[in-house]
């Protein structure tokens, strides 16, 4: 089967690869029709993480299933199905507790010692490859494919969004503690940000601002009515102040990560948390869902290396504020999100700028890394 592999620093091809196949009774084996390019993807692209050279990238994915183990009891062959990114086994503690983003079942331990967590081409995130390829094996399929309405073929690129990008733009609110009537701002007008922005929007945020300083993303983020913040001209902070009466958000949501850039293009990996603590008023809440590693092997900032920053924490525990983190557990929230696009409640497609065959991924990667105006999000189709 083809698949993009990653070949080194800025180098991935479309390659042939072994046929992913059924392993154990209860994997199902999904031919994929739609997988994105993430952000997250990005940071590996990069080489600013430890992804082996040839694996397999891609963990948003969705397609039909064709083929399904002999232990497998709800997934049947022909199955329209949204895979999560997160590997969860269904009956570990974690993911009985709704925490499949930390299942204790499916984590490599052979690199990190006490890992809990798994995922799709991820590095760190266990032996399993990608779905940016023509078929996927997914383990414990019963669990972790969530099946599709009728319009699933017609309007996949909408329900490929549960695989990862709407669920964490779901989550980053949840763990900030958003209600409804609240106002917040969102750090990042990426892929998760402006999902986040949808999601705010949904649930009856008062206010919804989003910082950025790239026109295609910030235009997105206005046409859903959330209020653009360029913070190349002028402090995000200042600005967030002024639309709040001096205030602050109620909530603030961090969706940019550890390589989070000033409009001069310098690094720093704690910029974005510090600006949030400022943003965000008295008794506010933070969530962060952009990535954070324990280690960076290629820092822009020497502290970093070991994954610390400099944290404003005198200033954070001084306002009473408080912070959720951690990747998304999409099973506790696709099934609704799914909903949500069946009924044309949520629309989540309306990021996506390109629609392209497999075969085109190392110069679509090219272009998403390099932020080039009108890519905001790429749909890659294995079977165009």
């Amino acid at each position: 089967m083809r698949a993009v592999v990653y070949n080194g620093q800025r180098d991935v091809a479309v390659q042939d690869v072994p046929d992913a196949r059924i392993e154990r009774p209860t994997d199902v084996l999904v031919r994929i029709t739609s997988t994105n390019i993430c952000g997250s993807d990005l940071h590996m692209y990069e080489g600013r993480t430890d992804f082996p050279r040839g694996g397999v990238f891609g963990h948003e994915n969705l397609g039909q299933v064709a083929e399904v183990g002999d232990a497998v009891d709800r997934v049947k062959v022909g199955d329209w199905v949204a895979i999560p990114f997160n590997i969860g086994c269904g009956f570990c503690k974690n993911c009985e507790r709704g925490l499949s983003a930390f299942c204790l079942t499916t984590a490599d331990r052979s690199v990190v010692p006490n890992m809990a967590s798994a995922a799709y081409g991820f590095a760190d995130m266990g032996p399993y490859r990608g779905g940016q390829a023509d078929l996927l094996r997914v383990p414990y399929g019963d669990y972790n494919c969530l099946k599709l309405p009728p319009d699933a073929e017609e309007r996949q690129i909408d329900y490929v969004m549960l695989a990862d990008i709407f669920p964490t733009g779901w989550h980053v609110t949840e763990l900030a503690g958003l209600r409804p009537g609240e106002s917040v701002v969102i750090y990042g007008a990426g892929p998760v940000g402006l999902m986040a922005a949808h999601s705010a929007m949904i649930k009856g945020a008062c206010m919804v601002m989003v910082v950025d300083r790239h026109p295609d993303r910030l235009r997105l983020a206005e046409s859903i009515g959330a209020l653009p913040i360029d913070d190349s001209k002028g402090s995000p902070v200042d600005q967030v102040l002024a639309l709040t009466n001096g205030i602050g958000a109620d909530r603030g949501c961090e969706c940019v990560g550890y390589q989070a850039h000033d409009p001069e293009g310098h690094e720093h990996p704690n910029m974005i948390m510090n600006d949030l603590v400022r943003s965000v008023k008295f008794t506010g809440g933070i969530g962060v869902v952009g990535v954070y590693v324990p280690q960076d092997p290629a820092p822009q900032d020497p502290l970093y290396k070991q994954g610390e920053i400099v944290f404003d924490y005198g200033l954070f525990w001084f306002k009473g504020q408080t912070i959720g983190t951690g990747q998304c557990n999409v099973k506790a929230y696709n099934r609704q999100l799914r909903d949500l696009i069946s009924t044309g409640r949520a629309k989540p497609s309306f990021i996506v700028s390109h629609e392209l065959p497999l075969g085109e991924a190392p110069n679509a990667y090219q272009h998403f890394d390099a932020r080039d105006e009108g890519w905001t999000k790429v749909v890659l189709k294995p079977a165009a």
